[in-house]
């Protein structure tokens, strides 16, 4: 149930590869993760779509330096700098990355096939271009920190009070799980990123298990309608400023050069 989009895996250890802090296999390999297969397509000088170590080794040698994360929702484009083109596609994928030192970024496809329990996950990365500006509304990691301390503690305040925090067994669960993957050594980012990015991740990931769950528990108390108006209210801020701290977190080993 933890946050963890590929875009963010694509960029952490898209970065420590840059860094050369890992290898190409076992940047590839961290970021296909749990999925079946990820190749890029759109990739200058590439006439079709090609895997990851090629494309992240073609992406040094067009000059990237770095990869940012964008988690754009609509009316919020996070982490975005247009082209129009290039928003409406992240948008509609919710995620994207973003390349430093060259005018590309990347999209992902996701396509799934087979049973439940065996499901394929293939991934394309479409390469497009991009506007060299400055991200939208990316916080720092101190702006990101107090944020979600903030965040949290109101939201925890409105949603005990309509009954439906983040509370029973189904909720305890997820969130011993969670904390079992967390003592268990879990490398919450690739090489190279500085300790606050990782305390900065690991809690927005929380918050964002917390509000799902929050979601997920169905109205509790909140029967009328206007309560449960006020508990959406209440979490989209709180999702809002999670994402802005995922994204910090991510490209902290991007803007700390």
């Amino acid at each position: 149930m933890l946050f963890e989009p590929r875009s963010g895996r694509l960029a952490a250890w898209g970065n420590a590869l840059l860094a050369g802090l890992v290898s190409p296999d076992e940047a590839a390999l961290s970021i296909v993760g749990e999925d079946a297969v990820h190749r890029v397509a759109g990739l200058p000088g590439e006439a079709g779509p090609v895997g990851l170590t090629l494309a992240l080794g073609r992406l040094r040698a067009l000059g990237v330096s770095g990869l940012r994360v964008a988690l754009p929702a609509p009316g919020h484009p996070l982490g975005l700098s247009g082209p129009p083109e290039f928003n409406a596609r992240a948008l509609e994928a919710e995620e994207a990355v973003v390349c430093a030192g060259a005018a590309l970024g990347l999209v992902p496809e996701v396509t799934e096939a087979g049973p439940a329990g065996d499901v394929h996950v293939s991934v394309l990365w479409q390469c497009l271009p991009v506007r060299e500006a400055p991200p939208a509304d990316v916080p720092s990691l101190g702006e990101a920190e107090r944020e979600l301390a903030e965040a949290l503690r109101e939201a925890t305040v409105v949603l005990t009070r309509l009954d439906v925090a983040a509370s029973g067994p189904v909720a305890d669960a997820a969130l011993s799980a969670y904390r079992a993957r967390a003592e268990a050594g879990r490398e919450v980012l690739a090489p190279g990123y500085p300790p606050r990015a990782v305390r900065v991740l690991a809690l927005a990931q929380r918050v964002d298990l917390m509000v799902s769950l929050a979601y997920e528990n169905g109205h509790g108390g909140a029967v009328a309608a206007s309560e449960m108006a006020a508990r959406a209210e209440a979490l989209r801020p709180v999702e809002r400023v999670a994402r802005r701290a995922l994204v910090a977190a991510y490209n902290a080993a991007v803007e700390r050069h």
